[in-house]
């Protein structure tokens, strides 16, 4: 990919609505040759979708989210795909991802309640026929996603002290 696609997608992933006349001003480069890169980008799925960061314990508290570690056997022939989809197809599932270490697949799930997580895993996860083991661990409250803080936090005053 070009150095000049890869501005775009900074820019475009820093803040989804800026215009591709903004962007262009920005990087110095002609509008058109902006807008065709943002839709090549488009057709060939490297820009997936714009979306927004919202911080929902600043609008309701209802949701509860959890970080689940799956262990699975993996499939003949397909590996972890199978399984992993069979999975990430759940209205549950927000994000469901490869890793390396002691577990397999981490898997973000939400739902209403600590109930409705436990259901999930319990009734939907856990028999399928190749998860070994899960273990699940709520998200208390988030600090930090994508690089942005939701928290307001003071700069520090102090005065630096050297030698």
């Amino acid at each position: 990919m070009d150095g000049r696609k890869m501005q775009i997608l900074e820019l475009l992933k820093e803040d989804a609505r800026r215009t591709a006349d903004l962007i262009a001003t920005m990087i110095d480069a002609p509008l058109e040759d902006v807008k065709q890169a943002i839709a090549e980008m488009e057709q060939d799925h490297i820009i997936v979708k714009y979306a927004t960061v919202v911080n929902w314990s600043k609008v309701e508290d209802d949701k509860v989210t959890a970080l689940i570690e799956v262990q699975i056997t993996p499939e003949r022939g397909r590996g972890f795909e199978g399984i992993a989809e069979r999975i990430y197809l759940y209205p549950e599932v927000k994000s469901v991802y490869l890793m390396s270490g002691a577990y397999d697949l981490l898997v973000e799930v939400q739902g209403k309640t600590l109930k409705d997580v436990a259901s999930f895993v319990s009734n939907k996860l856990s028999p399928i026929d190749a998860v070994l083991s899960t273990k699940t661990f709520f998200v208390l409250k988030k600090y930090k996603q994508d690089g942005i803080i939701f928290e307001e936090h003071e700069d520090d005053h102090r005065l630096l002290i050297s030698p």
